[in-house]
C-alpha cells in the first residue's frame, strides 16, 4: 500500500497559485483529498472545525492576517489554507474583506462542501475573486498522468494503466484511502463510516432535514438505482413521503456529493428540464450489479473530465444523455462549447455495436461515437485520431485519454 500518491490536483493548484491572484475554491466529496492536497501546498492552515482556529477567524480579517504572518515582509505571497470555512455563517463577507485587504500578500486555498459552488448559479459579492476547482476521486487517467493535458487538444495520448491500479479502482473505488489501502475489510468499514458521517453530520450541520430515517431509506433505494432514470413518484411511494420532498432530498444529496444527476440533452433546454434525469452514485465500489457499476464507473470518469476541463478554462463542457419517445437511448453525450462532441454507450462486456449510436450521431452531428467496453483489453491506439462512424473501444484505452 502506498501511504500517499501525488495527485493531478497538486499540479493544478500549484499552477493556480503561480499564475493567478484569485482565491482557489476547492470543492468535492467528503474524504476525496481536498485538505491533504491543499495542506501539502500551503504554508499556513486554519480549520473552522478546530476551536482555536475558529477563535482566530471570529476575531476578524486583521487577526487572521496577523496569525498568518501577513504583517511581515516576505519575498513572495504566503499560501494559506482555510478549511471548512463555509460553516461560518458570515464566511462570504469575511472572505471578501480579507481578500480585498491582503490580496497582494497571500494566495488563498478555500476548501469545503458544495456550498462554495452555489455562486456559479447567480451573482454574488465574490464574483471575480475566485476560481472554482471541483476535486474528484482517482480515475484511470489520474493513475497514469499527473500533469494537465494540452489545452488545445484537451485529450491525452492513450497509455496503459497497471493491472494492479485498475483492479483497485474497480473493486475499491477512486477515493484515496480505500484505493491506496486495497483492503476489502477496510473499504467496507470506510464506506459505512463515510455514509454515516454524511447523513448524520453533514445533513445536520448544513441542512434543515430532520427525517434522517426516511432519508437513509432513500439512500438505500438510490444505491440500487445508479444509472437509472429517476421516477420521483415511485421513490416517494417507497419511502412514504411527497414527491417534492424526494426532489429536494435528492438535490441535497447531490449537493453533498453522494451522487449526481444527468439530464437528457436537447437543443431546446426547456425540454431537458421537463424530462426525468438519471442518477449516479459517485462511489461505484458500492454497487453490486456489475452492469450498473460499469456504467457508473464510466459516468464518474466522464463527469470528472467535463468538470475538470471547464474548471481549467479549456472550454464549456457539459455531460448529459440521449433518449427519445421511441426509447432509443445513448448513455452519455459530451457537449463542448454548446456543440455535441462525443457519444458514449457503456457496456460491461463486448457486445455488438448499439444501433442508437449511429442514429444519434446522425441526429446530433457529434464527430465521435464510441461503445466503451469495460472488459476489453487495452489497445495502444488513439480513439480520437480520426472521427467517423461509431466504433467499439476498450474502457482502459478511452478513459486513459480523459482526465
Amino acid at each position: 500500500m502506498e501511504p500517499q500518491r501525488a495527485r493531478l490536483y497538486d499540479n493544478i493548484l500549484i499552477e493556480q497559485i503561480r499564475s493567478h491572484r484569485q482565491m482557489a475554491f476547492v470543492t468535492g466529496p467528503r474524504q476525496v483529498g481536498k485538505t491533504t492536497t491543499c495542506r501539502n501546498i500551503g504554508d499556513k492552515y486554519l480549520n473552522w472545525d478546530n476551536q482555536d482556529d475558529r477563535n482566530i477567524l471570529l476575531v476578524g480579517p486583521a487577526e487572521t492576517a496577523r496569525h498568518l504572518g501577513l504583517d511581515r515582509l516576505k519575498t513572495s505571497p504566503a499560501v494559506a489554507v482555510l478549511d471548512e470555512l463555509h460553516k461560518y455563517r458570515r464566511w462570504k463577507s469575511f472572505l471578501k474583506g480579507f481578500f480585498d485587504t491582503y490580496t497582494d500578500r497571500v494566495r488563498l486555498l478555500v476548501t469545503g462542501s458544495s456550498r462554495l459552488d452555489l455562486f456559479r448559479k447567480g451573482g454574488d459579492s465574490l464574483m471575480g475573486r475566485y476560481f472554482l476547482y471541483r476535486m474528484h476521486p482517482f480515475s484511470i487517467a489520474e493513475t497514469i498522468y499527473r500533469k494537465t493535458p494540452d489545452p488545445e487538444t484537451v485529450i491525452r495520448p492513450p497509455r496503459k494503466i497497471s493491472p494492479v491500479d485498475y483492479n483497485a479502482l474497480w473493486k475499491h473505488g477512486g477515493f484515496p484511502e480505500p484505493f491506496l489501502k486495497r483492503d476489502p475489510l477496510f473499504t467496507r468499514r470506510w464506506n459505512s463510516l463515510r455514509q454515516q458521517q454524511l447523513l448524520r453530520e453533514d445533513i445536520r450541520e448544513l441542512t434543515h432535514i430532520h427525517e434522517i430515517g426516511q432519508l437513509e431509506a432513500l439512500v438505500i433505494q438510490l444505491q440500487e438505482r445508479s444509472g437509472d432514470q429517476i421516477i420521483y413518484s415511485k421513490l416517494a411511494g417507497r419511502i412514504q413521503t411527497t414527491v417534492d420532498t424526494v426532489r429536494r432530498w435528492i438535490d441535497t444529496l447531490c449537493g453533498l456529493y453522494l451522487g449526481f444527476l444527468l439530464r437528457p440533452w436537447f437543443k431546446n433546454v426547456s425540454r431537458s428540464l421537463r424530462k426525468e434525469p438519471k442518477w449516479f452514485l459517485r462511489d461505484w465500489s458500492r454497487i453490486s450489479d456489475e452492469g450498473k457499476r460499469a456504467e457508473t464507473f464510466i459516468a464518474c470518469h466522464l463527469l470528472k473530465a467535463v468538470e475538470g476541463w471547464t474548471d481549467l478554462g479549456f472550454g464549456n463542457f457539459q455531460l448529459g444523455y440521449l433518449r427519445d419517445k421511441d426509447k432509443r437511448e445513448v448513455d452519455f453525450i459530451v457537449i463542448r462549447d454548446q456543440t455535441p462532441w462525443i457519444l458514449v454507450e457503456a457496456k460491461k462486456s463486448d457486445e455488438k455495436l448499439s444501433p442508437s449510436l449511429a442514429y444519434y450521431q446522425q441526429q446530433t452531428g457529434a464527430p465521435y461515437a464510441y461503445q466503451v467496453v469495460m472488459d476489453s483489453e487495452f489497445i495502444d491506439a488513439d480513439c480520437f485520431a480520426q472521427s467517423g462512424p461509431p466504433m467499439i473501444v476498450p474502457a482502459k484505452t478511452f478513459l486513459s485519454q480523459l482526465l
